[in-house]
């Protein structure tokens, strides 16, 4: 995947070093801040519209909603509750209303034009990850960061998750001595990873393939714990399983002939949610939701193996399988004193077993509910020569590991319990954790190493 904006275009003019930092609570404002959301997608209408409407509109309030679908849109205002302008063009929304904050929720490859924008009117601005898609989009964000009186914030909520925090202070207290190596495999199930490719995300052009896409967020967790920056990547993947991978395909599943036979099948109309922010605004756009998982012009990859050198001497092995019969994960973190580990979702390491369609449900879940056949995350460290230790922790699996919330508080009230490990993240982060997917792209595609530092000029730090 290339972008009109090549590495060429955007190094001119910008110092050779490009170092931006991270970014300072959006708090600091005395008065409300002007919010306004651009993409009215699922998670720009739950999160960043019902979820921040309900809980902060003491600090916040929203001044514009904006997306090219004018159905889509007029639902979205009427569920996040607000009464404010909408605008089917960006540029209008812009020269028409005062913001203070703009968050980007739209299809991945707009991001950085979006960004760009925003920065260019020092706007403040908090964008979804993956913050773009390829390298080109990449350099002009940092250029427009490094030139704005604006902060760009990326919305990267796992560090806030409180048992990837608590996994973070382990590894920065050397619970296993010096971190030599990280085994990471991330399994998204059959549900849940299928849901990928019956949308726009199954296409590289519009999301970079879920090694940006999804992956964003792991590789940024990457970086994070390791405290260092990821050098070269070697990787392997394929598309396998969906796609022209099935001896039948349908033009959706809706209205399928196949449904009773295709596993796969889903019943959108069995959720009111979606037919009403997606069925029934197809008209104006032709977007479909439950599009057929096995079309032909899918190219995004279904597996995935990614090694990562980093620049203290860390080496990484991830994988990520999109149909797999469980959705959870194993990390393994292993040091020159011993090795800690954990995982979630693995059904033969359960005491209760789950169900595994609704999984992702509770990921997005903003109320906070528990679930009782969860009932804690275990970390498991053993120190070489000694015997193994266990921590149990309180299973926190809603808004995406109690990140999402703590994110809001730190953004919209300051309040951040744990400064120390700096969670939030700025133009840098959102960087290296897209150029660590793209490199891993590249080398797919080119059946090569790639180095990260031949991707943009921002300075990586030895």
């Amino acid at each position: 995947m290339t972008s009109k904006l090549t590495r060429r275009d955007f190094v001119a003019g910008t110092a050779a070093g490009l170092l931006v930092s991270g970014n300072a609570s959006l708090a600091a404002n005395p008065t409300r801040r002007r919010v306004a959301i651009v993409g009215t997608g699922i998670r720009g209408v739950s999160f960043w519209g019902e979820f921040l409407n309900r809980e902060y509109s003491d600090v916040l309030e929203f001044v514009a909603l904006c997306d090219t679908n004018p159905g889509r849109l007029e639902y979205a205002r009427q569920s996040i509750g607000v009464d404010c302008p909408t605008f089917t063009h960006f540029d209008e929304m812009l020269d028409s209303v005062a913001i203070d904050t703009l968050v980007v929720a739209t299809v991945d490859a707009s991001h950085y034009a979006l960004i760009v924008k925003g920065l260019e009117r020092n706007i403040d601005v908090i964008t979804e990850k993956p913050m773009t898609t390829d390298e080109g989009q990449c350099q002009a964000v940092l250029n427009a960061a490094q030139q704005s009186r604006g902060q760009l914030i990326v919305g990267l909520n796992y560090r806030y998750g409180e048992l990837f925090t608590r996994l973070k202070e382990h590894l920065a207290a050397g619970k296993v001595g010096k971190l030599t190596s990280i085994d990471f495999n991330w399994y998204l199930n059959v549900h849940h990873g299928a849901s990928y490719f019956r949308r726009w995300h199954g296409i590289r052009e519009h999301g970079g393939t879920l090694l940006v896409h999804k992956s964003a967020h792991h590789f940024d967790l990457l970086n994070w714990w390791i405290g260092a920056d990821p050098v070269e990547v070697h990787a392997y993947g394929g598309l396998e399983h969906y796609g022209a991978n099935n001896p039948f395909r349908g033009d959706r599943c809706m209205d399928c002939r196949h449904s009773k036979s295709c596993a796969y099948f889903w019943d959108m109309r069995t959720n009111q949610r979606m037919m009403d922010l997606y069925h029934a605004h197809e008209a104006h756009d032709g977007y479909i939701r439950d599009n057929c998982l096995w079309r032909e012009d899918i190219d995004a990859f279904d597996k995935m193996a990614v090694q990562i050198r980093y620049s203290n001497g860390v080496q990484v092995s991830y994988t990520q399988t999109t149909y797999s019969p469980y959705e959870g994960f194993r990390l393994g973190f292993n040091g020159t004193d011993g090795r800690l580990e954990t995982w979630e979702g693995i059904p033969s390491l359960m005491a209760r077993q789950q169900d595994p369609s609704s999984l992702h449900e509770k990921e997005k879940d903003q109320h906070g509910n528990r679930h009782p056949e969860m009932e804690y995350h275990e970390i498991v460290t053993q120190q070489n020569f000694d015997t193994l230790e266990r921590e149990r922790l309180p299973y926190v699996r809603a808004g995406h590991w109690g990140g999402d919330r703590l994110m809001a508080e730190y953004l919209f009230r300051g309040r951040d319990d744990k400064p120390a490990l700096r969670r939030q993240a700025g133009p840098r982060d959102g960087a290296l954790s897209v150029l660590v997917g793209i490199a891993a792209r590249r080398s797919i595609d080119e059946s090569r190493p790639v180095r990260i530092a031949d991707l943009t000029n921002l300075e990586l730090r030895s």
